[in-house]
Protein backbone atom coordinates (compact mmCIF):
# COMPACT_ATOMS: atom_id res chain seq x y z
CA UNK A 1 0.00 0.00 0.00
CA UNK A 2 1.49 3.28 -1.01
CA UNK A 3 2.52 5.76 2.16
CA UNK A 4 1.15 9.36 1.42
CA UNK A 5 4.83 11.35 1.96
CA UNK A 6 4.20 14.55 4.24
CA UNK A 7 3.81 17.59 2.80
CA UNK A 8 6.92 20.21 2.46
CA UNK A 9 7.67 23.65 2.59
CA UNK A 10 8.74 25.18 -0.96
CA UNK A 11 12.23 24.34 -1.39
CA UNK A 12 11.99 21.48 0.76
CA UNK A 13 12.92 17.97 -0.41
CA UNK A 14 9.77 15.29 -0.44
CA UNK A 15 9.68 13.08 2.61
CA UNK A 16 12.28 15.13 4.69
CA UNK A 17 11.71 17.42 8.16
CA UNK A 18 11.29 20.87 7.86
CA UNK A 19 14.52 22.17 9.00
CA UNK A 20 16.65 18.76 8.60
CA UNK A 21 19.67 19.29 6.44
CA UNK A 22 20.21 16.46 4.61
CA UNK A 23 21.77 13.56 5.36
CA UNK A 24 22.40 15.21 9.08
CA UNK A 25 20.37 12.30 10.85
CA UNK A 26 23.31 9.87 9.48
CA UNK A 27 26.10 12.08 9.61
CA UNK A 28 25.62 12.90 13.19
CA UNK A 29 23.45 10.71 15.17
CA UNK A 30 24.62 11.74 18.14
CA UNK A 31 23.55 15.00 17.87
CA UNK A 32 20.36 13.31 16.63
CA UNK A 33 20.11 11.29 19.97
CA UNK A 34 20.26 14.49 22.56
CA UNK A 35 18.12 16.02 20.82
CA UNK A 36 15.30 13.54 20.96
CA UNK A 37 15.78 13.60 24.47
CA UNK A 38 15.99 16.86 25.44
CA UNK A 39 12.23 17.10 23.23
CA UNK A 40 10.98 13.85 25.44
CA UNK A 41 11.93 15.42 28.99
CA UNK A 42 11.31 18.95 28.27
CA UNK A 43 8.26 20.79 29.83
CA UNK A 44 4.99 20.13 29.36
CA UNK A 45 2.81 16.86 28.83
CA UNK A 46 3.40 15.35 25.00
CA UNK A 47 0.59 14.19 23.26
CA UNK A 48 0.68 10.12 23.22
CA UNK A 49 0.86 10.25 19.49
CA UNK A 50 3.85 12.50 19.79
CA UNK A 51 5.85 10.51 22.54
CA UNK A 52 5.33 7.77 20.33
CA UNK A 53 7.16 8.83 17.25
CA UNK A 54 9.89 10.55 18.82
CA UNK A 55 10.32 7.33 20.84
CA UNK A 56 10.39 5.54 17.59
CA UNK A 57 13.07 7.89 16.09
CA UNK A 58 15.19 7.77 19.14
CA UNK A 59 15.41 3.98 18.45
CA UNK A 60 16.29 3.91 15.15
CA UNK A 61 19.31 6.69 15.86
CA UNK A 62 20.82 4.19 18.83
CA UNK A 63 20.20 1.10 16.67
CA UNK A 64 22.35 2.71 14.28
CA UNK A 65 25.26 3.19 17.31
CA UNK A 66 24.55 0.20 18.99
CA UNK A 67 25.76 -1.57 15.57
CA UNK A 68 28.60 0.32 15.35
CA UNK A 69 29.61 -0.35 19.04
CA UNK A 70 29.08 -3.93 18.85
CA UNK A 71 31.34 -3.87 15.32
CA UNK A 72 34.11 -1.69 17.34
CA UNK A 73 33.83 -4.49 20.65
CA UNK A 74 32.21 -2.43 22.77
CA UNK A 75 30.32 -3.80 25.54
CA UNK A 76 26.74 -3.10 26.11
CA UNK A 77 26.94 -1.61 29.05
CA UNK A 78 30.08 0.21 28.43
CA UNK A 79 27.77 1.91 24.91
CA UNK A 80 24.99 2.36 26.73
CA UNK A 81 27.01 4.67 29.71
CA UNK A 82 28.72 6.93 27.29
CA UNK A 83 25.85 7.34 24.90
CA UNK A 84 23.89 9.04 28.56
CA UNK A 85 27.01 10.53 29.38
CA UNK A 86 26.86 12.39 25.85
CA UNK A 87 23.53 13.29 26.56
CA UNK A 88 23.07 14.15 30.17
CA UNK A 89 24.08 18.08 29.68
CA UNK A 90 21.11 18.09 27.09
CA UNK A 91 19.02 17.67 29.84
CA UNK A 92 16.44 20.47 30.53
CA UNK A 93 17.06 21.67 34.09
CA UNK A 94 14.95 24.26 35.36
CA UNK A 95 15.98 26.91 37.88
CA UNK A 96 13.95 27.05 41.55
CA UNK A 97 11.94 30.29 40.02
CA UNK A 98 11.04 28.42 36.56
CA UNK A 99 10.44 25.59 38.42
CA UNK A 100 7.61 27.47 40.99
CA UNK A 101 6.35 29.57 37.36
CA UNK A 102 5.90 26.21 35.52
CA UNK A 103 3.88 24.02 38.36
CA UNK A 104 1.49 26.85 39.64
CA UNK A 105 3.52 29.01 41.99
CA UNK A 106 4.03 26.23 44.21
CA UNK A 107 7.42 26.35 46.91
CA UNK A 108 8.87 23.58 48.96
CA UNK A 109 7.28 20.22 50.03
CA UNK A 110 4.27 20.89 47.70
CA UNK A 111 6.41 22.09 45.01
CA UNK A 112 8.71 18.79 45.23
CA UNK A 113 5.30 16.85 45.58
CA UNK A 114 4.44 17.99 41.99
CA UNK A 115 7.57 17.49 40.18
CA UNK A 116 7.62 13.39 41.71
CA UNK A 117 4.31 12.97 40.63
CA UNK A 118 5.22 14.48 36.97
CA UNK A 119 8.26 12.55 36.80
CA UNK A 120 5.96 9.54 37.83
CA UNK A 121 3.38 10.24 35.27
CA UNK A 122 6.43 10.23 32.53
CA UNK A 123 8.55 7.39 33.39
CA UNK A 124 5.04 5.43 33.40
CA UNK A 125 3.97 7.16 29.91
CA UNK A 126 7.39 5.97 28.48
CA UNK A 127 7.11 2.44 30.06
CA UNK A 128 3.76 1.84 28.67
CA UNK A 129 4.39 3.16 25.29
CA UNK A 130 7.54 1.02 24.83
CA UNK A 131 5.67 -2.31 26.25
CA UNK A 132 3.12 -1.50 23.89
CA UNK A 133 5.57 -1.31 21.29
CA UNK A 134 7.84 -4.77 22.80
CA UNK A 135 4.29 -6.37 22.53
CA UNK A 136 3.50 -5.96 18.98
CA UNK A 137 7.35 -6.85 18.00
CA UNK A 138 6.41 -9.87 20.28
CA UNK A 139 3.26 -10.74 18.11
CA UNK A 140 5.24 -10.09 15.11
CA UNK A 141 8.29 -12.64 15.44
CA UNK A 142 9.84 -11.43 11.90
CA UNK A 143 10.40 -8.26 13.63
CA UNK A 144 11.46 -9.29 16.42
CA UNK A 145 14.85 -8.23 16.68
CA UNK A 146 14.61 -4.96 16.46
CA UNK A 147 12.74 -5.04 19.94
CA UNK A 148 16.24 -4.57 21.93
CA UNK A 149 16.69 -0.84 19.83
CA UNK A 150 12.83 0.12 21.56
CA UNK A 151 14.29 -0.92 25.03
CA UNK A 152 17.45 0.96 24.98
CA UNK A 153 15.46 3.98 23.89
CA UNK A 154 13.08 3.50 26.88
CA UNK A 155 15.82 2.85 29.11
CA UNK A 156 17.75 6.17 28.07
CA UNK A 157 14.57 8.25 28.24
CA UNK A 158 13.34 7.05 31.82
CA UNK A 159 17.03 7.22 32.79
CA UNK A 160 16.92 11.20 31.95
CA UNK A 161 13.49 11.97 33.67
CA UNK A 162 14.74 10.82 36.37
CA UNK A 163 18.00 12.68 36.32
CA UNK A 164 15.87 15.36 35.86
CA UNK A 165 13.85 15.02 38.74
CA UNK A 166 17.06 14.24 41.08
CA UNK A 167 18.28 17.82 39.79
CA UNK A 168 15.39 19.94 40.04
CA UNK A 169 14.76 18.37 43.66
CA UNK A 170 18.02 19.71 44.57
CA UNK A 171 17.34 22.92 43.26
CA UNK A 172 14.01 22.80 45.21
CA UNK A 173 15.68 22.20 48.38
CA UNK A 174 18.29 24.70 48.10
CA UNK A 175 21.09 22.35 47.38
CA UNK A 176 23.41 23.86 44.38
CA UNK A 177 25.57 22.45 42.36
CA UNK A 178 27.86 25.02 40.65
CA UNK A 179 29.30 24.60 37.21
CA UNK A 180 28.93 24.76 33.67
CA UNK A 181 25.95 22.83 32.06
CA UNK A 182 27.99 19.76 31.64
CA UNK A 183 30.10 19.37 34.86
CA UNK A 184 26.45 19.42 37.01
CA UNK A 185 24.89 17.26 34.11
CA UNK A 186 28.14 14.95 35.43
CA UNK A 187 27.67 15.39 38.96
CA UNK A 188 24.13 14.54 38.99
CA UNK A 189 24.38 11.71 36.68
CA UNK A 190 26.78 10.52 38.62
CA UNK A 191 23.99 11.30 42.04
CA UNK A 192 21.86 8.75 39.93
CA UNK A 193 23.94 6.42 39.13
CA UNK A 194 24.26 6.22 43.64
CA UNK A 195 20.45 6.45 43.73
CA UNK A 196 21.56 9.18 46.34
CA UNK A 197 21.23 13.31 47.12
CA UNK A 198 24.86 15.13 46.33
CA UNK A 199 25.80 16.01 50.27
CA UNK A 200 27.65 19.53 49.96
CA UNK A 201 29.49 18.36 53.48
CA UNK A 202 30.94 15.31 51.24
CA UNK A 203 33.35 17.10 48.49
CA UNK A 204 34.22 13.24 46.96
CA UNK A 205 30.12 13.03 46.27
CA UNK A 206 30.87 15.58 43.81
CA UNK A 207 33.41 14.99 40.52
CA UNK A 208 33.70 16.88 37.48
CA UNK A 209 35.68 13.82 36.52
CA UNK A 210 33.42 10.26 36.37
CA UNK A 211 35.97 8.11 37.98
CA UNK A 212 36.29 4.31 37.49
CA UNK A 213 34.03 3.67 40.42
CA UNK A 214 31.27 5.74 39.44
CA UNK A 215 31.42 4.89 35.38
CA UNK A 216 30.91 1.28 36.91
CA UNK A 217 28.04 2.45 38.66
CA UNK A 218 26.42 4.38 35.89
CA UNK A 219 27.08 0.94 34.03
CA UNK A 220 25.38 -1.14 36.03
CA UNK A 221 22.65 1.43 36.69
CA UNK A 222 21.48 1.61 33.29
CA UNK A 223 21.57 -2.32 32.68
CA UNK A 224 19.69 -3.10 35.95
CA UNK A 225 17.21 -0.52 34.28
CA UNK A 226 17.57 -2.36 31.05
CA UNK A 227 16.45 -5.90 32.67
CA UNK A 228 13.28 -4.03 34.18
CA UNK A 229 11.99 -2.85 30.83
CA UNK A 230 12.56 -6.42 29.48
CA UNK A 231 9.64 -7.25 31.11
CA UNK A 232 7.91 -5.40 28.41
CA UNK A 233 8.33 -8.75 26.65
CA UNK A 234 4.55 -9.98 27.02
CA UNK A 235 1.77 -10.58 24.77
CA UNK A 236 -1.30 -8.61 23.94
CA UNK A 237 -0.71 -5.21 26.47
CA UNK A 238 0.65 -7.41 29.47
CA UNK A 239 4.30 -5.45 28.45
CA UNK A 240 2.01 -2.02 28.58
CA UNK A 241 0.93 -2.62 31.78
CA UNK A 242 4.02 -3.90 32.88
CA UNK A 243 6.46 -1.21 31.40
CA UNK A 244 4.57 1.64 32.89
CA UNK A 245 4.11 0.51 36.46
CA UNK A 246 7.30 -0.62 36.79
CA UNK A 247 8.68 3.04 35.67
CA UNK A 248 6.60 4.77 38.07
CA UNK A 249 7.00 2.89 41.33
CA UNK A 250 11.03 3.06 40.32
CA UNK A 251 10.76 7.03 40.04
CA UNK A 252 8.81 7.24 43.20
CA UNK A 253 11.16 5.35 45.06
CA UNK A 254 14.00 7.35 43.94
CA UNK A 255 11.80 10.45 44.49
CA UNK A 256 11.51 9.32 48.30
CA UNK A 257 15.19 8.54 48.61
CA UNK A 258 16.69 12.05 47.24
CA UNK A 259 13.42 13.72 49.47
CA UNK A 260 14.77 11.64 52.27
CA UNK A 261 18.68 12.91 51.51
CA UNK A 262 17.61 16.57 51.04
CA UNK A 263 15.94 17.14 53.90
CA UNK A 264 18.66 16.74 56.27
CA UNK A 265 21.43 18.33 54.32
CA UNK A 266 22.29 22.31 55.01
CA UNK A 267 19.80 24.26 53.07
CA UNK A 268 21.58 26.86 50.30
CA UNK A 269 24.75 25.51 50.45
CA UNK A 270 26.86 25.69 46.75
CA UNK A 271 28.72 22.64 46.17
CA UNK A 272 31.39 22.97 43.49
CA UNK A 273 32.09 20.42 41.21
CA UNK A 274 35.68 18.75 41.40
CA UNK A 275 38.11 17.28 39.53
CA UNK A 276 39.08 14.14 40.50
CA UNK A 277 43.51 13.39 40.38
Amino acid sequence: MAVREKDNQPGEEPGREPGKEPGKEIADPGQEVGELVSRLTGPGDLEPAERRRLLGRLARSLSAGASRARASGAGRGRWLADVFLNIAPRIPIRDLHTLSEHHHGLTGEELADDLVRTAQKATMAVGAIGGALAAAEFAAPPLLLSAPAQLVAETIVVAAIEVKLLAELHEVYGVRVQGNGAQRAVAFTAAWARQRGIDPLAPASVSLALGAATKTALRNRLMRTLGRHLTTFGPFLTGAVAGGALNRLATKKLGETIRADLRVKPQGIPVRPRLDR
